[in-house]
């Protein structure tokens, strides 16, 4: 049964939504394993992506050893371990410990930064991020007011290309050519700051935003949950910078949308999509060495379930060689695959609240995904967990069965239709968009 309906206009995707949030915040780590239907859960932060063939080696073993020998990506370039035991956590934290990938306790659940994944790769942006990366990570591991901030805040370092700028963030920095642009959630205005003083003002930002939490007993976790009125947050922060010796002056904030890098050979760089976020250990395995050949000695995370090999040493033949590897082992590295417009959150049989096996259907109906105008989002429940901002289709589970789809679009009017059965996409997509 198809049925389709139209609704009123969506609000701006940029619109806050104050909320009070009842209980404390249960976001998983590394330390504090969150317990699935498959078993435990680590989420490990991985700031910007970046991680050391060593470092990327250790997860592959603890995935095999202690979980169900998969690693899944999130949409901040984090990765997870499920089906871990639950006498492993030990193991897991002391293995972690020993990489270099639990450098604070107290910081591990806030260590949230996003950083643009091609920067310093294919001559574009403004700036190569990295130096701020490194500088955020190591002053929120030293900032004591930091610990108090949610396992959801995020940060975002954008080169200046506009990538990551695009995907809401609590504290975004943006690359421009006299300097850089400090956004508070969706902000209207933004702080012009000198790079220099660019992560030591992102952190700055984030503890105001503690300040308001404890001042006016908000129980929230993220900027765009707060009720404030449009511009009070930044203000507090310009005159917190402005106190700490950084200049600031107000300039337009620039929205973007987010995009990642496509698949393929870029610049120095090669390039994968990781279909569904998920990678057996054997395509892991693979990357992994993949980078140590191409003496990179790194790999790149990105918060569109993909992943960045740097290639500084390789030529056009070896990369061709080595992106043809990848291909082989089932990562994406093809531009026009249908892989690229479909996500998914875990799903059946992972989640006790999903309704479906939302990846098998997914994967079932691939075919029909190229058919779409926009990136379809496949959910077990109504929290769609996972999904990506910006214009999309959520296909979500429905309570009696089947799915329901939704048009979620700036600009478009709403418009539902029910799918009884996922073969049925095709026809579902044409009563939705027609």
């Amino acid at each position: 049964m198809l049925a389709a309906m139209s609704t009123a206009p969506l609000p701006p995707s940029s619109q806050a939504t104050a909320v009070a949030r009842d209980r404390g915040d249960a976001c998983p780590g590394s330390l504090r394993l969150h317990t699935a239907d498959d078993g435990a859960l680590a989420r490990v932060r991985v700031p910007g992506g970046v991680l050391t063939v060593p470092q990327a080696e250790v997860l592959a073993d603890a995935a095999v050893q202690l979980g169900d020998g998969e690693l899944h990506l999130t949409s901040r370039g984090n990765v997870q371990v499920r089906g871990l035991r639950d006498d492993c956590g030990a193991r897991l934290a002391e293995a972690l410990d020993a990489a270099g990938l639990l450098p604070s306790p107290g910081h591990e659940r806030t260590r949230n930064i996003v950083a643009s994944p091609l920067s310093g790769l294919d001559g574009r942006g403004v700036r190569d991020v990295r130096p701020w990366l490194s500088a955020l990570d190591e002053s929120l591991c030293a900032s004591g007011a930091a610990r108090a901030l949610s396992g959801r805040f995020l940060f975002a370092l954008d080169d200046g290309r506009g990538d990551v700028a695009g995907l809401g963030a609590d504290v975004t920095v943006r690359a421009v050519d006299d300097g850089a642009l400090l956004t508070v959630g969706s902000a209207d205005e933004a702080l012009r700051v000198s790079g220099d003083e660019a992560a030591r003002a992102a952190l700055l930002a984030a503890e105001v935003f503690l300040d308001v939490l404890r001042e006016t007993g908000a129980r929230v976790w993220r900027v765009d949950e707060l009720n404030l009125s449009p511009g009070e947050l930044t203000h507090a922060v310009g005159s917190r910078l402005t106190a700490a010796g950084i200049g600031c002056v107000p300039a337009p904030n620039d929205r973007t949308t987010a995009e990642g890098p496509p698949p393929g050979v870029i610049g120095s760089a090669l390039s994968v999509h990781v279909p569904l976020g998920r990678l057996t250990s054997r395509q892991w395995r693979t990357v992994t060495r993949v980078a140590a050949e191409v003496r990179s000695g790194e790999l790149r995370l990105t918060p569109w379930r993909g992943i960045v090999v740097p290639a500084p040493g390789a030529n056009a033949a070896a990369a061709a060689d080595a992106l043809a590897r990848l291909a082989g082992t089932g990562l994406v590295t093809d531009t026009s695959s249908p892989w690229l417009r479909v996500g998914a959150c875990i799903g059946r049989p992972g989640c006790g609240r999903s309704r479906s096996d939302v990846r098998a259907d997914a994967a079932g109906a691939l075919a029909d995904a190229g058919r779409s105008p926009l990136p379809l989002y496949w959910s077990g429940c109504e929290r769609r967990c996972g999904h990506p901002r910006g214009d999309r289709i959520d296909v979500v589970a429905a309570p009696e069965g089947g799915y329901r789809i939704d048009v979620v679009a700036q600009g478009r009017p709403a418009r539902t239709a029910a799918l009884d059965d996922p073969s049925h996409l095709a026809a579902a997509l044409a009563a939705l968009t027609s």
